[in-house]
């Protein structure tokens, strides 16, 4: 993995339609804003909502595939209801980008939460009630996918809001994360066995209470220069729409991620989420699956641990480097290998994950210019995630027709094939990092 040190240069792009940036030096040559620490209380405020909220998202696969499961439902049923929340977001975030750049992105996303408190207290009542039908799961799905829809696109905002030193949030952010998974999956496996799955949806419910709190605490300082007021009616935002797919269009590096990401949800996460969540529940129990999610969250830990460390010149090509370990999550459950062997697969494919998460959100927020980097997060989002349904849909009916097994092994193989393409395209591995260290204003200055 490469671990040279950003030069104190910066470059907006690799010759491919990415524009300069500005950025600030810092002890070589010439004065400028000194860098502020990441933390700070309104920075605590968003760490704590987006760890909350991610420990109860962790918990959502095992309440389903132990809850499906329980009402005599398979694999197809977990991938549905899986593919439901994730079609509906992929479909609408890019509309939510738009409104995300043209509205407070704070209040949006505390309106999100509480919708989405909504639906999992809903789902936990139908639970508790032995009412389970999947159409009814799969609508409340697609109304919590909405709702995401609307909040994702802010948390692009927010970190270069926040704190100065972006690599560093987003390092912090992603430990966050992880530690909420290496914690979720295990509590979702014993409240399944104390509460049964209805108990799992509605602890899931309440962590959408407690990043609601947190963010309506939080204060954030006044956009970052660049930014612009949006424009009003029907016309406004179609020209935003537009705007923003031509922003997108024009970085290479971009959306040659994105087609890429695209193989990688349809021939790889899509399908190995929900076949081995599946797989280990059916062989072993929910709570072997809670340790083997707590094993994946625990590589991520250590794959934000390293982020925060190295620097690389090129963030892209060392995280494609990193994402040849996630090849271990599906190919050593799909090899039947003992939980040891399970959760170390696990463990390594996190890390990757989590190291390769922090190097392309921190490219794409120091890449972009502010005033479209909600919407270039919404196409980014969109894109990404745009086949993780198909995927998802297509996992039980492929399970039945190969074998569940050889589905994972498939899956492990084009982890390779995805690491390899990502690195074949020169925009992408030749990308060189900015350093945009921005001063903030004091946090007091915007609510909004």
């Amino acid at each position: 993995m490469p671990d040279d040190v950003a030069d104190a240069g910066e470059r907006g792009g690799s010759g491919n339609g990415g524009e300069a940036r500005t950025g600030s030096r810092s002890g070589k040559g010439g004065a400028g804003p000194a860098v502020r620490p990441v933390w700070s209380r309104d920075f605590a405020l968003f760490f704590v909502a987006r760890a909350v909220a991610r420990l109860g998202d962790t918990m959502l696969p095992v309440a389903l595939a132990a809850g499906l499961l329980q009402h005599g439902y398979g694999a197809g049923a977990v991938g549905l209801a899986m593919a439901a929340t994730a079609g509906a977001f992929a479909a609408l975030v890019v509309f939510g980008g738009v409104i995300a750049d043209r509205f407070s992105t704070r209040k949006l996303m505390i309106w999100a939460d509480v919708v989405r408190l909504g639906t999992q207290a809903l789902t936990a009542a139908l639970f508790f009630a032995d009412r389970v039908v999947l159409w009814e799961i799969c609508a409340i799905g697609v109304v919590g996918g909405v709702a995401s829809a609307v909040f994702q696109p802010g948390v692009a905002s927010m970190v270069p809001r926040l704190a100065s030193d972006i690599q560093g949030a987003n390092g912090a952010v992603r430990i966050a994360e992880s530690s909420a998974q290496l914690v979720g999956p295990a509590v979702a496996g014993v409240l399944v066995g104390v509460a049964s799955a209805g108990g799992v949806f509605a602890a899931h419910a309440a962590t959408y209470a407690v990043s609601a709190l947190c963010l309506l605490l939080l204060r954030l300082p006044p956009p970052v220069p660049g930014t612009r007021p949006a424009g009003r009616g029907a016309g406004a935002f179609r020209a935003d729409l537009v705007e923003g797919w031509r922003e997108f269009r024009a970085r290479t590096w971009l959306w040659g991620v994105i087609a890429v990401w695209c193989l990688y949800m349809i021939a790889v996460f899509g399908p190995t989420v929900p076949v081995v969540a599946t797989e280990v529940v059916q062989e072993h129990g929910p709570r072997a699956y809670g340790l083997i999610n707590s094993a994946l969250g625990a590589g991520t830990v250590v794959g934000g641990l390293v982020a925060l460390r190295l620097r690389p010149r090129r963030m892209l090509r060392a995280g494609a480097i990193a994402l040849f370990g996630f090849a271990g999550f599906p190919a050593t459950v799909g090899l039947g290998l003992d939980m040891p062997a399970m959760a170390a697969g696990a463990a390594v494919a996190g890390a990757g994950m989590s190291f390769w998460g922090v190097m392309w959100a921190t490219s794409v927020q120091t890449q972009v210019r502010p005033a479209v980097l909600n919407r270039i997060h919404a196409y980014d989002v969109a894109g990404s995630l745009a086949m993780l349904p198909v995927g998802q849909a297509l996992a039980g009916p492929a399970a039945a027709a190969l074998g569940a097994d050889r589905v994972l092994l498939v899956s492990g193989a084009m982890s390779f094939v995805v690491a390899f393409a990502l690195l074949a395209v020169p925009a992408i591995r030749d990308l060189v990092r900015v350093d945009t260290h921005r001063t903030r204003a004091p946090a007091s200055a915007s609510p909004s």
